[in-house]
């Protein structure tokens, strides 16, 4: 999640100005030791140069790629300061939590600090580091503090890490020393070393993909067993093939080498987060293992890899803060997190990660679902972009009328508009890979670094590649409140959505893996294998009738609740069958609920249109051999 714009005097917003004691003549060592990860502490050692006088630091609150202020300040513990070996008494901002304000003492030329970070799920904690018995994920953000006003570009360090016995691990970061468990690194910005995660265990395997490009490819995975990190050479020439299709989409690479890290553990949160010159992917324990599993995380490396280019490289003007303590603005994260969503996808069919029909599996769904989405005619996408630090952690139901992070899928269907609108316009000749080629290849192979841009940037980019009025296309869609999606991409990419009495194959993994029952698009709910009702389609027979997210299904026309007999209900009802007569119970209450509903099951798939060029086939065609 990113950053860019492509205006003369673009980059990094400037350093905010600072009044704090701190030498430049050294960068700040940080130290961390994992050999107590199993137990889920984290301990480091800070070692700050400094002035005699007042110095304020602070702990990094806005973290990139989360899209809100989610520095986990509450799971920092043993925060200690001594000079000389003396202790040096810091007291909190009365406002601003993640500040410590410190009298540096006469004499004093450099603060040590001692900082532990708890590695439990629970208060702030999000991304932050996982840990499990045999592996840990370090987050260099959750273990340091730096001084308050300096720019992450200009406030450099010099890390290094130590890990348990019979640990191995990789990084992003290029090594300077030490051996075995233990090695320093080569001193890096903070900007850098917070965008370098470490992935360490017991159970550890290297993958280097696709040999013969540069620069290098790794896939770093730490599991907790062995049989965890044995994916088949099928799955590796699948991400061979990802490394290859990325070359020929964005023509560029911006990294020095490129490090997958990915943790296979039932045992810690499950998610993606992007980072310029690695991913830190965590996924359930069997992902590579698990032909199911495997699918229904297809999409994560090709997401997380794109962000390399959309996001770190090219970034939101509004996401490229000078440092971790400014608040994002998130208005453009349906280019940052859509687009990506997009190419995401795309990559993951080209890559032969899916095939060809599970991409278009799961593009009916999400048209499906974003075509009955009520709160669109109150919440716009772009305010879900815009509201995103807010929206992240939303839940418990009613997401059909609240909204949350549509600007990812719904932003995809929008780039797919924009993709399948140049293909007609140009009869085939060109297409969103052009823009991408120019717009995220900006400068062919550089390093590591910032080009931020804004809305304006994007839109003559995209004329760059064919005039239109690309303005008005993209604000008409984001600013639209009809209760329906943009769907123009499937209709120019040769298809439409449809619904037929059978669920696809991709809904019925999801729903497997998710252990919930799909009655949206009929009834309008979410069920679970026990009656507990999941959410509810705000408008559908289920919100007409009462029934609302928490509830529980006990009997349905007058039987015991199982998914089976619930699924034969609504396929009885079609046309004159009888209605759905349910009893549920909500916190100790019970009532009769009866559906007015006679449409039977319905879930969503693509059909052909005749006589429509089959573009969405065409994109989903590899660009290598």
């Amino acid at each position: 999640m990113d950053v860019r714009r492509n205006v003369a005097g673009a980059g990094l917003a400037l350093a905010l100005s600072a009044g704090v004691a701190m030498a430049q003549t050294a960068p700040i060592t940080l130290s961390v030791d994992l050999t107590d990860a199993p137990r889920k502490i984290l301990h480091a050692t800070e070692v700050m140069p400094v002035t005699a006088g007042p110095l304020t630091v602070v702990y990094p609150k806005w973290i990139p790629g989360e899209h809100g202020p989610t520095g986990p300040l509450g799971n920092m513990a043993g925060f200690m300061i001594t000079a000389n070996g003396q202790p040096v008494k810091w007291e909190r901002d009365q406002v601003d939590m993640y500040a410590y304000h410190v009298t540096v003492p006469q004499g004093v030329t450099q603060l040590e600090m001692k900082i532990d970070f708890l590695a439990v799920v629970g208060g702030e904690f999000t991304a932050g580091g996982s840990t499990s018995e045999n592996l840990a994920l370090l987050s260099w953000n959750t273990l340091l503090v730096y001084p308050e006003g300096k720019s992450a570009s200009k406030v450099m360090f010099t890390p290094s890490v130590k890990v348990p016995s019979g640990w191995k691990f990789a990084t992003a970061l290029d090594k300077d020393g030490g051996s075995g468990e233990s090695a320093q690194f080569k001193t890096v910005s903070l900007e850098q070393l917070v965008d370098s995660p470490v992935l360490a265990g017991r159970y550890f395997r290297e993958v280097a993909l696709a040999p013969e490009i540069s620069p290098k490819h790794y896939l770093d995975m730490a599991a907790d067993g062995p049989e965890e990190i044995e994916l088949s050479q099928k799955h590796i020439d699948e991400f061979n093939k990802l490394v290859r299709e990325t070359g020929a989409l964005y023509k560029s690479r911006h990294y020095g080498s490129y490090h997958f890290l990915v943790t296979l553990s039932d045992e810690v949160a499950h998610f993606g987060l992007e980072h310029h010159q690695s991913s830190d992917d965590r996924v359930m324990a069997t992902t590579f293992s698990d032909d199911r599993e495997f699918v229904l995380d297809g999409l994560l490396l090709p997401h997380e890899f794109t962000h390399s280019w959309n996001g770190k490289y090219r970034r939101p003007a509004g996401l490229a803060t000078s440092d971790y303590q400014k608040p994002m603005i998130g208005d453009l994260l349906w280019v940052y997190e859509g687009l990506t969503e997009y190419l995401g996808d795309v990559l993951a069919a080209r890559s032969g990660i899916w095939t060809a029909e599970q991409y278009k599996q799961r593009l009916s769904t999400i048209a499906a679902e974003y075509d009955n989405r009520p709160g669109r005619t109150w919440r716009d996408v772009q305010d879900t972009a815009r509201s995103a630090q807010v929206l992240n952690d939303a839940g418990g139901g009613w997401d059909s009328w609240r909204l949350s992070l549509d600007y990812y899928d719904e932003g995809e269907l929008i780039w797919l508009d924009v993709d399948t609108t140049i293909r007609k316009m140009t009869d085939g000749k060109k297409s969103l890979n052009d823009f991408v080629a120019k717009f995220h290849g900006l400068g062919g192979d550089t390093p590591p670094k910032v080009v931020p841009y804004t809305f304006e940037d994007v839109v003559a980019g995209l004329n760059s590649v064919v005039p239109n009025d690309w303005a008005t296309f993209l604000r008409s869609r984001l600013d639209s409140n009809s209760y329906h999606a943009p769907l123009g991409g499937l209709e120019n990419g040769g298809y439409k959505l449809e619904y037929t009495d059978k669920p696809n194959s991709w809904s019925e993994l999801a729903d497997a893996e998710s252990g919930t029952f799909n009655f949206w698009y009929s009834i309008g709910m979410r069920v679970g294998k026990s009656g507990g009702i999941y959410d509810v389609l705000k408008e559908s027979a289920a919100d007409k009738g009462g029934i609302g997210p928490g509830m529980k299904i006990l009997a349905v026309n007058g039987r015991a609740f199982t998914p089976d007999v619930l699924k034969a209900a609504v396929h009885n009802s079609k046309d004159s069958g009888p209605a759905v007569e349910l009893i549920v119970e909500n916190t100790g209450y019970y009532k009769v609920v009866k559906l007015d509903y006679h449409g039977g099951e319905r879930y969503p798939r693509l059909d052909r249109v005749a006589g429509v060029p089959d573009r969405l086939d065409d994109i989903l065609k590899p660009e290598t051999k």
